[in-house]
C-alpha cells in the first residue's frame, strides 16, 4: 500500500517500520471494509502519540496523513493527549475534534478516541453541551461518537439522569450507532440498577437497540441471576 498522495513523509515511514504483517490481518478481520491497515499495534500507537504530544503537538498532529488507518488513529491519540501533554485549550480541542469526526469510519478509531478524550474529566460541563450539539449528525460515527462519550465518561451519579435523554434522541439506522446505544444503557443498568429500570420501562427507543440493551444486561457478570430472569422478561417481541 502506498500514501494516496504518492509521498510517505518520516511519521509515515515510521509508522510502516511498526507495522506486523500477521497483526495487519487481524485488525481486518476485526474491521470489515476498512482498508489500508499497516498492522500497528494499538498500544505502540498510544506510546507514540504520547512521545509525540510532549515534544511538538501540533507538527505531529499536521504530519499525520489521512490514508492509513493508524495514521486517523494516531491523529486521534494526538488529539486526545494534546491537554495533558501540550497543555491544549479546550476550545481548540473542540475545533481539533470537530474536524476529526468526519475521518471516523470504523467502531476502533472511534472507541479509541473516545477512551483518549479525557478532556471530558476536567471540563464534564462542557464537553456534555459539546457533544449534545451533534445529535443532529446523520453520520453514523459521529452519533457513535456521542454514546461512547458518555459510555465511557458520564455514567456517574451526576450525570446518570441527564444521559438518559441524550441517548433516547439517538436516531439512525447504522448498526454502529445502536449497538453504542445498547452498550451505553446496559452499563447504566450495571452502575445504576434502578434509575436504568425507570428509564427503560418508558424510553422511545427502536425495537432492536431496546433488546440489544436487555441482552448485554444478562451478559454482565454483575447482574444476578434473578435479576437476569427478570431482564428477559422484558424483551419486545418483534
Amino acid at each position: 500500500m502506498q500514501n494516496i498522495s504518492g509521498q510517505e513523509n518520516e511519521l509515515t515511514r515510521l509508522l510502516i517500520s511498526m507495522a506486523e504483517p500477521d497483526y495487519r490481518k487481524f485488525s481486518a478481520s476485526l474491521l470489515p471494509g476498512t482498508r489500508n491497515i499497516l498492522g500497528v499495534r494499538l498500544p505502540q500507537l498510544r506510546r507514540l502519540a504520547k512521545q509525540l504530544a510532549r515534544k511538538d503537538w501540533k507538527k505531529a498532529y499536521e504530519s499525520c496523513g489521512d490514508w492509513y488507518f493508524e495514521e486517523i488513529m494516531l491523529q486521534g491519540f494526538l488529539i486526545g493527549y494534546s491537554h495533558a501533554y501540550a497543555g491544549m485549550r479546550l476550545e481548540e480541542i473542540f475545533s481539533y475534534t470537530e474536524a476529526f469526526l468526519p475521518k471516523i469510519d470504523n467502531w476502533s478509531v472511534c472507541d479509541s478516541f473516545c477512551a483518549t478524550l479525557k478532556i471530558a474529566e476536567d471540563y464534564p460541563e462542557q464537553v456534555f453541551a459539546f457533544l449534545q450539539k451533534h445529535l443532529d449528525s446523520q453520520e453514523p460515527f459521529t452519533l457513535r461518537f456521542v454514546a461512547v462519550m458518555l459510555l465511557d465518561h458520564y455514567i456517574r451519579q451526576e450525570y446518570i439522569s441527564r444521559i438518559f435523554p441524550v441517548l433516547d434522541g439517538i436516531r439512525h439506522s447504522d448498526y454502529y450507532v445502536k449497538m453504542a446505544v445498547a452498550w451505553a444503557i446496559s452499563m447504566c443498568y450495571v452502575k445504576f440498577p434502578e434509575e436504568t429500570q425507570q428509564y427503560l420501562s418508558s424510553c422511545s427507543l427502536d425495537d432492536f437497540t431496546y433488546n440489544k440493551a436487555l441482552s448485554k444486561i444478562t451478559e454482565s457478570r454483575s447482574v444476578d441471576a434473578k435479576t437476569k430472569e427478570r431482564i428477559r422478561g422484558m424483551k419486545r417481541k418483534g
